[in-house]
């Protein structure tokens, strides 16, 4: 744990915003109060350049603030969570847009949803992107976009012609060649107001592009991410753990501490594609300590942990959310496989 300012926001924010109203957030959706709340916290520069107004934290900062919030209400995190990757695409970009949208989304003044898990999906292309008019042309589908009618603008992602990756920033509303679906009914987080969006010939300008890469340079530096265990299924486990007694809570949360200190060191290392079967192995052990705490969390609440306004079973049914969350192909495989060997 750390005593960074940030961290005590988070505390803060968790403690007399977030936990008290999560079972309704659940069951009602994430307000725009909550958003504003995120914003005006300083958590959403929590890694972004301190000459843009963001904080510079050290990742273990931003690691520990992520379990905050997780724990706290999994729903809101998870559309605060979405921004994060906006900002560290032009942190890393040398292009015009750059300059134009990193300062305000570092200061929280606008909050960035992102389109680009769909990237992964290759050599299948749900999002294809062509020149047109000076600009970009986007075609396709994007299955999942989340904090629809929160973010303001978004990073969306396809695969060009020449077989590149490209991101480019849009406004996050209903416009001309983009269009999303009603809110999604999903068994957890159905509070993040995700959405699937048709793109029929929305076009962008240059000015707009955050990156242009081969998609294979894109892929390798991507591939890391999923590996790693998210601080997230650390939150959640810990909020389920303060619902049990001692004598239970006890052992999970000493294999708890034991499977987050091994994944938080590798989350260090220099060289993110190293060790990536390491990485994936305690993936999958976080995953085994979540359930096992949050399933304790149910059986120690009974039946009443069935009521939908419970928040053992809001927890658990976050869980299985987070179990599938940036899933990938591999990680996928690694899950399966540990869960086929298990004795």
């Amino acid at each position: 744990m750390t005593s960074h300012l940030l961290v005590s926001r988070a505390r803060h924010l968790a403690d007399d915003l977030l936990a008290p109203h999560a079972e309704q957030v659940d069951q009602e959706g994430v307000p725009a109060s909550h958003i504003e709340a995120i914003k005006q916290s300083d958590l959403l520069g929590v890694s972004a350049p301190m000459a843009y107004g963001g904080s510079a934290a050290p990742g273990a900062v931003a690691r520990e603030t992520a379990e905050i919030l997780a724990g706290a209400c999994c729903s809101t995190w998870f559309v605060q969570t979405q921004h994060h990757t906006p900002v560290l695409t032009l942190t890393k970009s040398e292009l015009p847009v750059r300059e134009r949208l990193l300062g305000p989304l570092a200061r929280g003044e606008l909050m960035s949803g992102v389109a680009y898990a769909h990237l992964r999906a290759y050599p299948r292309i749900p999002v294809r992107v062509t020149r047109e008019r000076g600009g970009w042309r986007f075609d396709g589908t994007v299955p999942w976009y989340t904090g629809w009618g929160l973010n303001d603008v978004m990073l969306l992602a396809g695969v060009t012609d020449a077989d590149e990756a490209l991101f480019a920033f849009t406004e996050a509303r209903e416009q001309q060649g983009l269009r999303p679906s009603a809110p999604m009914r999903l068994a957890a987080l159905t509070a993040s107001r995700t959405v699937s969006l048709e793109l029929d010939g929305l076009w962008l300008p240059e000015d707009a592009v955050a990156l242009r890469a081969p998609y294979a340079e894109w892929a390798k530096t991507d591939r890391p991410k999923p590996t790693n265990a998210s601080p997230a299924v650390f939150g959640v486990a810990e909020a389920a753990l303060a619902l049990l007694d001692e004598d239970t809570s006890g052992p999970i949360r000493a294999r708890l501490d034991d499977v987050r200190e091994q994944a938080y060191a590798l989350a260090e290392h220099p060289v993110p594609h190293e060790h990536l079967e390491e990485r994936l192995s305690l993936r999958t052990q976080a995953y085994e300590v979540l359930m096992a705490a949050t399933t304790a969390a149910v059986v120690a609440g009974g039946g009443r942990s069935l009521s939908l306004t419970n928040r053992a079973q809001r927890l658990a049914r976050e869980a299985l959310f987070l179990l599938v969350q940036g899933q990938t192909a591999e990680s996928r495989r690694a899950h399966l496989k540990a869960l086929a060997d298990r004795p």
